[in-house]
């Protein structure tokens, strides 16, 4: 990697990129099914493009971040797509994009690690009670009976738009990817009260993706049944570490703490619309930079 311009993906370079990857958008099969982007690589930074966009992962996949090598990824990749959006996630927005940036916001990524995870008595009670009830097992597909969830999740809260395309194209991811597994919590009947989704392609963690609970059939404590079997799929595959993507509202950051979830990692979002930018001033203005 490091080529000094956009790189192709292969089934070698997706290894590698899974071997390093540490925050959920380096798993290139969860992103580019989502995204219906193509990855790539320019530098040590992961990408995604399509028609007239391009997502930028400003996490480098090797070495610190630093505001030269990242602008360097965005200008090859600029001049390699052309794109008239330009959708940036890292630890912090470079500068070259501050003006062109129209959206704007922050975050922090949550990580449990499970080599010093403790779970108290009141979780455990919590998980017991539940489990009761509920029975945990591994869906084969994506059903009617998801989409009805999803469709009272979808119904009761507002939510991100990046969010609600989130779980609209669970369908599709699931359908697709080898490494997703879907959670799910059933009555005593075999009706579905709660579901997770989780990635396991990363060489060093799972992702919990996301999750959602019946309101018609709700059921105390499916979601801390359903975290605790997450947890243990994980360790059961040898992995130290769940990352539990961003802390969103203070109600899902209470969650993730309750359960030993700890901000990790700074997350900035910016979207840059480069539409009726004069591309070869603009990259000559950069180059200059550089």
């Amino acid at each position: 990697m490091g080529s000094g311009r956009a790189e192709a993906f292969s089934r070698m370079i997706e290894a590698d990129v899974l071997a390093k990857a540490y925050v959920p958008e380096h798993i290139p099969s969860l992103m580019a099914i989502i995204s219906r982007g193509q990855p790539f690589l320019a530098e040590e930074y992961l990408g995604y493009a399509r028609d007239n966009w391009l997502i930028l992962v400003g996490y480098p996949l090797e070495g610190s971040f630093t505001q030269e090598r990242c602008e360097q990824a965005i200008h090859q990749s600029i001049e390699t797509y052309q794109p008239e959006y330009l959708w940036f996630i890292g630890p912090e927005v470079p500068g070259m994009l501050l003006e062109s940036c129209r959206e704007r916001s922050s975050d922090f990524y949550y990580q449990l690690d499970l080599s010093r995870l403790q779970i108290g008595g009141a979780l455990r009670r919590a998980v017991k009670k539940a489990a009761a009830v509920l029975r945990v097992q591994k869906g084969s597909q994506y059903t009617r009976e998801h989409r009805a969830l999803v469709g009272e999740l979808l119904r009761r809260k507002e939510l991100p738009p990046l969010v609600t395309e989130l779980y609209r194209s669970m369908p599709a991811y699931l359908h697709a990817s080898p490494t997703a597994c879907l959670l799910e919590a059933r009555d005593l009947d075999g009706k579905l009260c709660a579901f997770y989704v989780i990635e396991q392609a990363a060489q060093k963690f799972d992702t919990y993706v996301l999750g959602c609970y019946s309101h018609k059939r709700y059921v105390p404590h499916a979601s801390d049944l359903l975290f605790f079997e997450m947890i243990e799929r994980a360790r059961g595959s040898g992995k130290a570490l769940i990352n539990l993507g961003l802390g969103v509202n203070p109600g899902i950051r209470r969650f993730k703490e309750k359960w030993g979830g700890e901000p990790f990692l700074k997350y900035e979002f910016c979207e840059a619309r480069l539409g009726s930018i004069d591309w070869a001033s603009w990259i000559d203005s950069l180059e200059g930079k550089l």
